[in-house]
């Protein structure tokens, strides 16, 4: 049998299965419905409550964190361009769901031309009508799949605003953080230039050796390359905050109420550092099977599957037979007064039907191309809820962990400023080495910074969060 043939008699088998099953619809699909078993509750609540975090923003009690996340949602161009997406996706759901309707146009022309009898001109003026009745509701299947794709993107829009939300809270905290740092950088160089005084005095008087001035004056050399460091990342960070809220990166940002306030590192400024906030008491992670309904790029996933499906429908139905009606009309005449002249119009209607027999395999390969699309929509729903899962989780997991944590970096710096003062009392009465004391120094500075980024981290691990659960803003 020739290739042609066996072609032939697959698109008719294709042709009458198809028939038998009637203008066939997409296939019933559940959302709650994974390839993996869902808890009832998560692994890691800590004892939160079960109802969804909603409005979390607030939750925070800042009212300057709530102006600039207002600010970076109305401004940002990322988020813009994602709102035009939205759009367009939109606009695209009209333009497939058009071939429902009558196509109607009128073509006016004037033709003029010479032969054996002399030149002669005329008017015309056509109407043509074309329409293609949707029996099976092929094209309503497509203008469906392109409205669900409209939604989707929609869906990664609400996606894009929450996550962008996320980010300009943890950059004001961890620029809150890096002022902080300096703050303490600074505070840090003070007491050593005090400590260097102290040994220089003592040097001077001969009650110390030349190693002890050379260790401190190294020690307050390298503390202010330090504080130079936390300066630096002070002003990366406040540009990466202006470049989330949409503004020129210069340093500065204009508040609400028309002040001015400077995000560099000026020494006024970390004076006026506050403290970087408590996480909101109150936590409600929700329940597993919530978040497959709650998260906006769950949703879309899932949207996104239903559309491969209504896809793959339009694809099948694309073998049965197409149904249209035609019409043309108008009229010509060399003058243009008689346009008008009812007796001059002619017309035709037409319908026709046309039904596919060989396209070299076209119409097979996509049905073929539409089910391997559905298959991967639907393994990619698979994929983005259980990344849902792992971070919420994760979180869950982190914010006892990060407590601790928070818990015995308080503690340690608590004690090494004690200790600090003990050395200062001990190296001055002779009893201890100048590395002790700068031993003090150090340990003093690390526990302080280190407690200040466990304190953003967890900050930043709460945002991840309600991040995570996709809670609205």
């Amino acid at each position: 049998m020739s290739a042609r043939r066996k072609h032939l008699k697959a698109n008719l088998v294709a042709l009458l299965l198809v028939f038998a099953a009637g203008c066939s619809t997409v296939p019933e699909r559940d959302a709650k419905r994974l390839d993996m078993p869902v808890p009832a509750r998560w692994a890691s609540d800590g004892g939160f409550a079960d109802q969804a975090s909603t409005a979390w923003l607030e939750a925070f009690a800042d009212s300057k964190l709530t102006v600039l996340v207002r600010d970076g949602l109305a401004a940002n161009f990322d988020l813009k361009a994602a709102a035009a997406r939205v759009d367009a996706a939109r606009e695209q759901a009209i333009i497939a769901g058009a071939p429902r309707w009558p196509q109607l146009y009128f073509a006016p022309g004037y033709l003029r031309g010479k032969d054996s009898s002399g030149e002669a001109g005329a008017f015309s003026a056509l109407f043509n009508l074309g329409w293609e009745l949707d029996v099976w509701g092929r094209i309503k299947a497509t203008q469906q799949a392109t409205a669900r794709e409209a939604d989707a993107v929609e869906g990664d829009y609400r996606a894009a605003q929450l996550s962008l939300a996320a980010r300009i809270a943890q950059a004001y905290f961890d620029l809150t953080e890096a002022q902080l740092q300096a703050s303490v950088a600074e505070q840090s160089v003070k007491d050593r230039g005090v400590i260097a005084d102290l040994v220089r005095g003592r040097f001077n008087k001969g009650l110390t050796r030349g190693l002890d001035l050379r260790l401190v004056l190294t020690d307050l050399a390298n503390a202010e390359a330090q504080l130079a460091q936390t300066r630096n990342d002070v002003q990366i960070l406040a540009r990466r905050l202006q470049n989330l809220l949409g503004r020129y990166p210069d340093g500065k940002w204009v508040a609400s109420n028309g002040g001015a306030n400077d995000f560099a590192a000026t020494s006024s400024q970390l004076e006026r550092a506050t403290a970087l906030p408590e996480p909101p008491k109150a936590l409600a992670a929700g329940l597993p099977a919530e978040l497959l309904e709650r998260r906006p790029d769950i949703v879309a996933a899932f949207t996104r599957l239903r559309a491969a499906d209504s896809r793959l429908e339009s694809a099948e139905k694309a073998l049965l037979p197409r149904v249209t009606l035609t019409a043309a009309g108008g009229t010509s005449s060399p003058a243009l007064t008689e346009m008008v002249d009812p007796r001059m119009v002619a017309w035709n209607l037409a319908a026709g039907l046309a039904q596919p027999l060989f396209t070299g395999d076209r119409l097979q390969g996509e049905i073929r191309f539409n089910e391997a699309k559905v298959k991967e929509a639907y393994n990619q729903y698979q994929s983005v809820a259980l990344n849902a899962f792992r971070e919420v989780e994760q979180a869950l997991a982190a914010e006892a962990w990060l407590r601790n944590q928070e818990r015995a970096l308080r503690e340690a710096v608590e004690q090494t400023a004690a200790s600090r003062k003990l050395a200062v009392y001990s190296y001055r009465q002779g009893l201890i080495e100048i590395l002790t004391l700068l031993d003090s120094y150090r340990s003093t500075l690390n526990a302080q910074s280190a407690h200040l980024a466990v304190q953003r981290q967890l900050l930043n691990n709460r945002i991840n969060l309600y991040l995570a659960l996709g809670g609205a803003v």
